[in-house]
């Protein structure tokens, strides 16, 4: 059990959180949720040990072993996949390699009699006993099996970590937390950049195969499958409930439907007392009934209700400036890197209105058509804008791209033009940017309020090609929600790319599947190939072959 006592984080002269307390069990599973800056990250970073809390302390039995996924890493790029994945019983290889460093040095010594002998013996023992005492574990098996429910291949085992994109090292870095069979996994963003297929074998291992478990995620699907708690962080305060977080919101607004019908009850018996008060105040005959009454409202709780964070995100995108009738043409084409294929003989016409979902696992293409479609690679065939063709891109990495020594306010200066200059104060308003804050550094800023940053400068300008790709990524669920509603109602053509099955559901009417070298195109919904491919079941996926 893993406690945490009265934390509070304070910077800037203000409060992020305080006052809080909580107990982690073996078996929780616990979703950290909030709006992007409530402090979960930090919240998560202080249990693992990478941030210190400014009051309050995170209690951790001895010998326990957590294991920290943050929002960015890398790994190392002087060894290949497996090495680096094996890299997670480094312990392991570590106490046997010492135990047969000092088995040799017994062998080579004659000083049987000495001090120095007999310690190494007892290190050799003390060794042994907990090398020998560890689980008999095929640790070649476990790896590659880790690895390759992951996503990787066999032949990328033998490849360099280099080669690999930052979501494929995050995939990396995962398997070494599994394979460490820790008490307590602590997830930031875990799906940010794997496939649905990925995300549903993560979901499998964590519901069957982890001990305790806390994930700050906005994909609602994965969260609600996998938790059995939820804590959220608000106004500075946290709300523990044992549910999922649909379920938690559902208690929690049964909870404050509770709160305000008893506090307006508790509001007319103190209104009707006081009046009573100060009708007989000064009648002999009623004194003792006021003086009663008057200590009963000094001694009376006020129901407290809770409070609920209710800014969000504002969000609608320009009417869209008529295009061709298919804004997007893509004829035979075909891409290779080296011997490497990612796709060959692609066909796709995208009429103007439509909206349409890539989907397939990582490393399949659907980033690479996008780029061909922009012009910003070389591809065989033809790819081809249509006439009055008006693109906003949205790029996976968008966020990563802003300069964190602009302000907010400075971001979105240096590409306003003409009379949406005089709006960028209310624009960066819709978007939860006010006040002081606009003057913040993007430096400063979390994940999730560099991804709103990023799509104000997305609506600048009327558009009526919109290329999403991956562009929930770090947003919390309030703004995925009101995102989701604002591409719903664009009046122009919408190309998606997303893992998230919540977030895609009842987005698209068309979906260009990547897969095995091919763009097969299916005229179903989101929500029919999704259903057509069992994707939404994990039993009826096997994703370890």
């Amino acid at each position: 059990m893993i406690s945490v006592d009265n934390l509070a984080v304070e910077f800037s002269g203000t409060t992020l959180f305080s006052d809080v307390s909580f107990v982690i069990n073996p078996t929780d599973k616990i979703a950290l949720m909030g709006k992007n800056g409530a402090g979960k990250s930090t919240m998560m970073k202080i249990i693992a040990g990478e941030q210190n809390a400014n009051r309050g302390s995170v209690r951790v039995p001895k010998d326990a072993i957590i294991a920290y996924l943050p929002q960015h890493l890398l790994t190392e790029d002087n060894c290949t996949v497996f090495e680096e994945a094996a890299k997670a019983f480094k312990h392991v290889f570590e106490m046997r390699d010492e135990m047969a460093r000092l088995n040799k040095e017994l062998e080579t010594r004659t000083d049987y009699e000495s001090d120095a002998y007999m310690g190494i013996i007892e290190k050799v023992s003390d060794l042994g006993e907990k090398f020998y005492s560890l689980e008999d574990v095929n640790y070649d098996a476990e790896v590659e099996k880790a690895l390759k429910g992951l996503g990787f291949k066999q032949e990328d085992f033998t490849r360099q970590t280099k080669e690999f994109s930052g979501g494929w090292r995050m995939r990396i870095e995962l398997a070494k937390i599994l394979l460490q069979k820790p008490d307590l996994i602590l997830l930031d963003e875990p799906t940010n950049h794997i496939d649905i297929e990925s995300v549903i074998w993560l979901e499998d291992f964590l519901l069957n195969k982890a001990n305790a478990v806390m994930v700050i995620s906005h994909d609602r699907a994965f969260i609600d499958n996998i938790t059995n708690r939820t804590i959220e962080v608000t106004m500075g305060r946290i709300y523990d409930y044992k549910a999922n977080y649909t379920h938690y919101l559902q208690l929690r607004e049964d909870r404050r439907s509770h709160q305000i019908k008893a506090y307006q009850e508790q509001q007319k018996f103190i209104a009707d007392n006081m009046t009573f008060i100060e009708r007989f105040k000064g009648t002999y005959s009623k004194t003792n009934q006021v003086t009663s009454r008057e200590r009963m409202l000094e001694k009376l709780v006020i129901i407290e209700i809770d409070e609920i964070d209710t800014s969000s995100l504002k969000l609608s995108f320009p009417p869209a400036p008529r295009s061709g009738d298919y804004p997007v043409t893509v004829k035979d084409v075909s891409k290779s890197y080296g011997e490497q294929v990612v796709f060959k003989n692609a066909n796709m016409s995208i009429a103007r209105g439509e909206k349409v979902s890539f989907v397939g696992r990582n490393g399949e293409g659907k980033s690479t058509m996008i780029k061909a479609i922009l012009g910003e690679i070389e591809v065989e065939g033809t790819c081809q804008l249509g006439h009055n063709a008006k693109v906003g891109y949205f790029a996976q990495n968008q966020a990563s791209l802003l300069d964190p020594e602009l302000t907010i306010f400075q971001t979105v200066d240096e590409v306003a033009f003409g009379d949406v200059r005089n709006q960028i104060k209310n624009i960066l308003g819709r978007f939860m940017f006010s006040g002081d804050d606009i003057d913040k550094k993007v430096s400063m800023l979390s994940g999730g309020e560099k991804t709103r940053l990023a799509m104000v400068k997305l609506l600048l300008e009327p558009v009526n090609l919109l290329i999403l790709d991956e562009p929930t990524n770090h947003l919390d669920l309030k703004s995925k929600d009101v995102l989701k509603e604002a591409l719903s109602t664009f009046d122009g053509t919408l190309i998606l790319v997303s893992h998230d099955r919540d977030f895609l559901q009842g987005l698209s009417e068309k979906v260009f599947e990547f897969k095995d070298q091919r763009v097969i195109e299916h005229f179903e919904t989101i929500d029919a190939f999704l259903e057509r491919n069992r994707i939404k079941s994990i039993s009826e996926i096997n994703l370890m072959k």
